[in-house]
């Protein structure tokens, strides 16, 4: 058995032994996206001209007809609009509120709706509060001590995390579920601490969820800044009799129709294997989503548009998807993995970049360990430009629904420890992104997404898309 395993280790090895033309060919995309890149300008575009993309507005859909028609000017095989049905929900006038410790004494507080919140009375909503640190407390708390109270969720991301991403995922239960779960403790609204690990004046939003609670049970929810959830804590400890009051307009209608847009280059060897490069045309309202995701679908753009300026002539069918709904329900990447599913499309790798424009490190990868095997032989193609940190595990959130036991999904990583500073606030925009940065992002996706072009997976299989 050992002898058999070695044996498929050495023929995954050998199978993709980079050589002399790749390290050329690598060459070729980083000096090209360095030289003569568009992804910066397109973002310029896609940010300032555009604007913030929330699913079912406005800005959504002129980035939709621009993106089709960007691609279209590249002189691609394909480029079509794939129908998906969005939620769409309306922010309305900004919101207010603020901290009152007795009559007449008040501080004002930066603060954001969560995506998908009822709105309050239209007077506001004033109450006295009860910090928490999760939703576990909850239930320690019982309802004695939250009915009728305001329930402030305060565990932030935890700092000792190198990795910004394990600290996001170890705090966002609060965010998207504190205020159904404090509902059945007779809370009548939640703030909940932003998702930043920086302390600072903005309130960053981002989705929450009721899951299937009936609609007259629903509380509003909302985030407050780093520094206000500070501020309050003490403030709660000199006087827990507070009051806090605000006052958010946001509304949800029914679904609307938009799209995934998608452009590609035929294989001109294995068109029917699908490669696929990736990011989420759709961001939230409060900046103009530069980081999150406009970086990602410009960068995703770029690795096409890279191909045709170089004149490299890919075997496998290259295909880019700029998905929609990815912030406030993933409508976009299940829509796309349900229609490879229904027509039998073979994806044998899938690419994502949704963690921002910053300096790219590698990538993560959602695969076996032979298929990590080729993955690994390849480190050294990529160290000449200090980006070879390789690891297993996790991709993207709109590829997800496409994996099987047979294909390979990744996840650009970038350099994430200002990531959060920017993500879902108004301070994601254009500035905040160095042109450079984002180039080398745009090259890294494109040597790898060139790799699998030319060598496919490492145990080939001849299996449909199967989930």
């Amino acid at each position: 058995m050992l002898r058999i395993i070695f044996f498929l280790f050495l023929s995954v090895a050998l199978h993709a032994q980079p050589n002399s033309s790749d390290k050329k060919q690598l060459k070729t995309f980083f000096d090209t996206s360095l030289l003569n890149g568009q992804a910066y300008e397109w973002l310029d575009y896609l940010t300032n001209r555009i604007g913030s993309r929330l699913s079912g507005s406005l800005g959504a859909e002129r980035a939709v007809a621009w993106t089709k028609a960007e691609l279209d000017a590249l002189g691609l095989d394909r480029v079509y609009l794939q129908p998906v049905k969005v939620p769409k929900w309306v922010r309305g006038a900004k919101e207010f509120a603020l901290i009152e410790t007795a009559p007449g004494v008040t501080f004002n507080v930066p603060i954001t709706a969560l995506g998908g919140s009822v709105a309050t009375p239209s007077v506001g909503l004033k109450a006295f509060v009860v910090e928490v640190q999760g939703i576990e407390e909850l239930k320690a708390l019982g309802r004695e001590q939250i009915e009728g109270k305001i329930v402030f969720f305060n565990r932030p991301m935890q700092a000792n995390l190198i990795s910004t991403f394990q600290a996001y995922s170890g705090c966002v239960d609060q965010r998207y579920s504190g205020a159904k779960e404090a509902s059945a403790y007779g809370a009548v609204g939640v703030i909940v601490r932003s998702m930043n690990l920086r302390l600072d004046d903005l309130p960053h939003t981002g989705a929450m969820s009721y899951g299937d609670q009936e609609v007259s049970k629903r509380i509003p929810a909302a985030a407050i800044s780093t520094n206000a959830a500070e501020k309050l804590s003490k403030l709660l400890k000199l006087e827990p009799k507070l009051k806090f009051l605000f006052r958010q307009q946001c509304k949800t209608y029914p679904d609307v129709w938009s799209h995934n847009v998608i452009g590609e280059i035929t294989g001109s060897e294995f068109p029917k294997e699908i490669i696929v490069v990736g990011g989420h045309l759709d961001s939230w309202d409060l900046g103009d989503g530069a980081h999150d995701d406009g970086a990602g679908v410009v960068q995703s753009m770029e690795v096409l548009r890279l191909f045709k300026a170089t004149g490299y002539k890919p075997k496998r069918t290259i295909r880019v998807v700029l998905f929609m709904n990815e912030e406030n329900g993933l409508r976009g990447g299940n829509a796309y993995a349900d229609n490879a599913l229904l027509t039998g499309e073979r994806h044998i790798f899938a690419l994502e970049s949704d963690a921002g424009g910053f300096t790219p490190r590698g990538f993560s990868f959602n695969c076996s360990d032979e298929e990590f095997a080729q993955i690994e032989s390849w480190k050294p193609l990529f160290k000449p430009y200090l980006i070879h940190y390789f690891e297993q595990g996790g991709s993207g959130a709109d590829i997800r629904p496409l994996k099987n036991k047979y294909n390979v999904l990744a996840g650009l990583r970038p350099d994430s420890q200002r990531y959060f500073d920017h993500h879902h606030a108004e301070n994601d925009t254009f500035d905040a992104v160095n042109k450079r940065e984002l180039e080398l992002g745009a090259a890294t996706m494109t040597s790898l997404i060139y790799l699998y072009d030319m060598y496919g997976l490492a145990v080939p299989s001849d299996n449909t898309f199967a989930r």
